[in-house]
């Protein structure tokens, strides 16, 4: 009978719910009083034009509808919308001049302490930090276009930025000109897809401290470095792209102490280190494909129980860099574009098996001047010798099933 008795009660409040236009020719002309106006579960319907706010609060259960995308302009003041409440949507808004601020990270929108929220179809311009979800459960950001125009990191900040908020799908979005694109830190059960994120100053997707996230379909091009995956467990990556990530200290992803991941059906095309590994463990790797990289994969320490099968190693100018002689990582039925190797009864598996490091590898990461000899005989026949008498590579990595096709 009391939960009867709720459901009436939320009922008839929403069949109350009325819509307050909003414009210059308007009863209401700013958005700002249209909230301190509206009753719970109200639209706000933004006509046309051009409003200059900022500090809007919305600390009750509303939905913010654009017509035509309207232009809420905050003239660099500080916030534009502050969410404080559940059950808030913002729809079809266009944000312009965030406040920058060294103390503040102000956001075009910021979410506090809210449940089911759904911001979607909004274009954010000139602005400090796009969406921030601070403390904010079982939300959805989608199909929003960010769009900065950040110089330096030290004054720019993150697209969409998530801190200690979980269950969250973040879908569809273009991010680009921001310091990072998406950020997560402590936020778990965030599912990421089909989102572009390109031309940022440091990552395109970056994860501190976050444990069960998934994110498939994206695509990471052109960004100071792709996906920086840290201090994570059980993290998802299915399906995505990380193209043109170039630069000394770039590659397509980064993992950093990040344990028992799934790593599958990715595409790491002409980036200078496709994927850069450090202290992560009994990671899956399968129907990856690594085109054109610098480096397909560089292993820099304390990896281990980790699987490398059925992945595509195509013309990059090394496919594993390794700085140990130590190995305990599996290299099983992947093809190799760089394998000279037969296949004489003719079952798709080379019958010799394929060594992926090479000594130069080595020799590079001790001394990175020596990449200008890349492409010289001399370093042809050293690999060669290390290939035949291991000596300074580990001896036990190599691919015993290398595949003679690739991996469809």
């Amino acid at each position: 009978m009391r939960y009867l008795l709720i459901y009436f009660l939320f009922f008839n409040t929403f069949l109350s719910a009325k819509t307050i236009p909003i414009c210059s020719d308007c009863e209401v002309k700013l958005v700002s009083d249209g909230v301190r106006m509206a009753s719970d579960f109200d639209t706000l319907l933004i006509k046309k034009g051009t409003y200059k706010e900022f500090n809007i609060l919305i600390d009750k259960p509303l939905t913010l509808l654009g017509e035509n995308y309207p232009v809420i302009d905050g003239e660099d003041q500080g916030e534009i919308i502050r969410i404080v409440s559940d059950n808030v949507t913002v729809d079809g808004l266009f944000i312009i001049n965030v406040g920058t601020s060294y103390t503040s990270d102000y956001a075009a929108i910021r979410v506090v302490k809210s449940e089911n929220y759904l911001i979607q179809n909004v274009v954010l311009e000139k602005l400090f930090f796009g969406i921030y979800l601070e403390k904010s459960n079982n939300g959805k950001v989608y199909h929003n276009k960010i769009i900065g125009d950040a110089v330096d990191e030290y004054n720019s900040g993150n697209g969409i930025q998530l801190w200690y908020s979980h269950n969250v799908v973040v879908d569809r979005n273009i991010v680009q000109g921001v310091r990072d694109g998406i950020y997560l830190e402590f936020s778990d059960n965030v599912t990421i897809n089909n989102n572009t994120s390109a031309n940022n100053l440091r990552y395109g997707l970056h994860f501190m401290f976050s444990n069960d996230d998934v994110y498939t379909n994206n695509v990471f091009e052109n960004n100071g470095a792709g996906v920086a995956v840290m201090f994570s467990k059980r993290i998802k990556m299915i399906g995505n792209t990380f193209r043109k990530n170039w630069g000394t200290a770039a590659f397509g992803m980064l993992l950093k102490e990040i344990n028992d991941a799934e790593i599958s059906g990715n595409t790491f095309e002409e980036n200078t280190i496709g994927i850069n590994i450090e202290g992560s463990n009994r990671i899956q790797y399968t129907n990856n494909n690594f085109i054109k990289n610098g480096w397909a994969v560089k292993v820099l320490g304390a990896c281990y129980t980790n699987t490398f099968t059925k992945n595509n190693f195509l013309y990059n100018s090394f496919d594993i860099s390794y700085n140990s002689r130590l190995n305990d990582n599996v290299f099983d039925q992947n093809f190799w574009s760089d394998y000279t190797g037969y296949d004489l009864d003719k079952n798709g598996v080379g019958d010799v098996p394929y060594r992926p490091v090479k000594l130069f590898s080595y020799i590079v990461n001790k001394t990175p001047e020596t990449i200008v000899l890349l492409r010289s005989l001399f370093m042809d026949i050293i690999d060669f010798s290390e290939k035949v008498s291991p000596v300074f590579t580990p001896d036990n990595l190599l691919d015993v099933n290398p595949l003679m096709k690739q991996v469809l």
